[in-house]
């Protein structure tokens, strides 16, 4: 039974008070107004069962501001957040302390994704019968088996005897292919289920995006759902829903799930049909054919569009024999399906992902779709995409009489909230912006170097570390290096080892891939002196605050590949509306993704620090103003003894 509270304007005042509970719990809390302002748009929102859309700048305090609110409602509410790393932190950290200064008994559910869970059906069986590739391995799954008797969770990110990407939590999770659901023997003590029955007795349940999509596409499948109803959902980060939403409504084959189906195979084959080796090696011909499927587009790390890759002669040889390996699993599973539970269940998948592949290859694509291929280091995704993903977000809230609220520090250009709307699919939102309370012209300098090329010119890397260096060598270190593409990112690493090598100089250098990134981030605040390279992950979701983080450079402004296969279609689709793809679209995501490359500088009141912007369109393009306008109030320089004196 959700608890019931009745609250006013006055008494939320009174909690964020200086005076107040959160004063008194929450270590150096500070009443800031944007926050409290914040608090009772959303408290509004959730009485009125309404819509906001709400940006607010570093700094305002967004988890409180939607944490107490979404405590004092009196209903039951889902919260949806970027990553599971924010995940842990509000069930783990901010939520208790939310909750003991509030002093109400608000019952509280973390629910991730399946894969993030312990199998005990799977780990059994892979300690049984798995064929793994290392030692390693083998000590990592007797670690996770000792974790799974235990643990009353069974989260992984839990389990600190095992790195969270170790290959052998494969082994020892499941996936929505291969899950058994009711019919598996260890169904009682199943971790998913015993955290989504948390979920559905709790008052706030802490999920993420990929979650809350996984459970709209169940719905739209005719399949059940895994999230609990209720009666509002609030999306933390919400910038990343567009992305995430193309994921879950598009439809996406990849060779790595062919690769789980032939382990899968040959465990069981091992166990329930050690007579029938036709089996085991149509697993491993299938295996061998995916493997050469990825050789056949060479070693590249590519976005294409279906109608460029088909042309490929090997590739279309590679595609036909993967086609003919997959049929012949296919009719031997089918033949042996009555043998086993999961033999039967192996030809679903089998068959199911062949289904998916097929629709991938029929010459007519779906119309509103773009189908691509995606080559990653050891894989092969085969994509349909909707190009419009807001007209089918759209259907899930309409006619919701849950209240919605969408929050981020970057939702929109300069309070136009428009670009941001069009993607999610919200006509009729309420919308409102609260600025940052830093106060950025004294914390905070803009350094637009003069002298740049070209972005697109030969060089242009060296040109990006040529003038960043002064201004890292004045910071001490102290560094984030932003880069739009990986090649750029391990080019400027050569550059600058070189460069201080030349010096004499040896800052520490970490860079992107090299550990995971929790490592990076733990290491370069350890250090203090630092210098960190790195691409997309590191863009958004980062938080050092203080002086070891002093400068951030970035290379380019974030404009999309022109060649993505997806915005290449979506460019194409706005013009035949008669739009301008340019304004309406490419500019708009830009600036967003740049807000969130610029957010990592200024962290705390008291941080100071030179956001350096390499990109000379900025400045030279008319639509330039439009960018760095839409940054914070910093002051802005185009002088390097500007720049280098900020640090003296």
């Amino acid at each position: 039974m959700v608890k019931q509270y009745t609250w006013d304007m006055k008494e939320l005042d009174e909690l964020f008070a200086d005076t107040g509970p959160l004063a008194a719990s929450i270590p150096l809390y500070r009443p800031r107004p944007q926050q409290l302002d914040m608090s009772r748009a959303i408290y509004s929102t959730l009485e009125s069962r309404g819509r906001l859309v709400a940006e607010a700048g570093t700094g305002t305090g967004k988890t409180l501001a939607y944490l107490v609110p979404a405590m004092l409602f009196g209903g039951k509410v889902i919260l949806s957040t970027g990553t599971k790393t924010l995940q842990d932190q509000l069930f783990f950290r901010d939520i208790p302390a939310v909750r003991e200064a509030l002093g109400r008994p608000v019952t509280v559910a973390l629910l991730k994704g399946r894969a993030n869970y312990v199998c005990p059906y799977h780990l059994e069986r892979a300690l049984a019968e798995a064929r793994l590739k290392s030692r390693e391995d083998a000590v990592h799954l007797q670690a996770i088996a000792r974790y799974a008797q235990r643990t009353d969770s069974g989260d992984r990110m839990a389990c600190e005897d095992v790195p969270e990407d170790a290959p052998a939590w494969g082994f020892a999770t499941s996936t929505r292919d291969n899950c058994l659901g009711g019919e598996c023997p260890q169904v009682k003590d199943c971790f998913v289920l015993r955290a989504r029955k948390k979920a559905l007795e709790a008052d706030l349940v802490v999920v993420n995006h990929h979650l809350f999509f996984a459970d709209v596409w169940l719905k739209d499948e005719g399949a059940g759902e895994l999230l609990p109803a209720s009666n509002a959902v609030i999306f933390d980060e919400a910038h990343q829903l567009p992305e995430t939403a193309s994921l879950f409504f598009g439809e996406t084959v990849t060779t790595g799930m062919f690769i789980d189906l032939t382990r899968d195979v040959r465990v069981e084959a091992a166990l329930n049909a050690r007579d029938f080796q036709e089996l085991p090696r149509a697993a491993g011909d299938l295996e061998t054919a995916t493997r050469e499927l990825r050789l056949a587009l060479g070693p590249a790390l590519a976005r294409l569009p279906a109608a460029q890759v088909m042309q490929r002669d090997e590739f279309r040889a590679a595609l036909d024999l993967l086609g003919e390996r997959i049929a012949r699993l296919d009719a031997l599973l089918e033949d042996q399906a009555e043998r086993s539970e999961e033999l039967a269940h192996l030809f679903q998948r089998c068959r199911e992902a062949e289904a998916i592949l097929e629709r991938w290859l029929a010459p007519m694509a779906e119309e509103g779709r773009v189908r691509w291929l995606e080559a990653t280091a050891h894989s092969v995704l085969f994509h349909s995409t909707p190009l419009d993903t807001g007209e089918l977000f759209a259907r899930q809230i309409e006619d919701d009489p849950r209240a919605w609220i969408f929050t981020s520090a970057t939702l929109s250009v300069r309070s136009d909230f428009s670009h941001y709307l069009g993607q999610i699919g919200l006509i009729e939102a309420q919308t409102a912006v609260w600025d940052s309370p830093f106060d950025y012209p004294s914390q905070a300098l803009l350094y637009a170097p003069t002298g740049m090329p070209d972005p697109n010119t030969p060089g242009y890397t060296e040109a990006v570390m040529r003038a960043a260096w002064p201004v890292l060598a004045a910071s001490g270190g102290r560094a984030f290096l932003l880069f739009t593409s990986l090649r750029a990112m391990n080019e400027a690493r050569r550059l600058l080892q070189e460069r201080m090598a030349e010096e004499g100089v040896a800052y520490p250098v970490l860079v992107q891939g090299d550990k995971p990134r929790s490592e990076l981030l733990e290491e370069f605040r350890r250090l203090g002196n630092a210098v960190l390279l790195g691409s997309q992950s590191f863009w958004e979701g980062v938080d050092v605050a203080g002086e070891a983080l002093s400068l951030v450079v970035i290379d380019r402004l974030p404009f999309q590949p022109p060649d993505d296969p997806v915005l290449a279609a979506r460019v194409d689709a706005l013009k035949r509306a008669g739009g301008n793809p340019f304004f309406d679209h490419q500019l708009p995501h830009a600036v967003i993704s740049l807000k969130q490359g610029a957010g990592r500088l200024i962290r705390r009141e008291t941080d100071r620090g030179v956001l350096m912007i390499c990109d000379p369109r900025l400045v030279d393009k008319s639509y330039g103003r439009r960018i760095w306008q839409a940054l914070p109030p910093m002051r802005r320089t185009r002088l390097l003894d500007e720049a280098v004196g900020f640090f003296a």
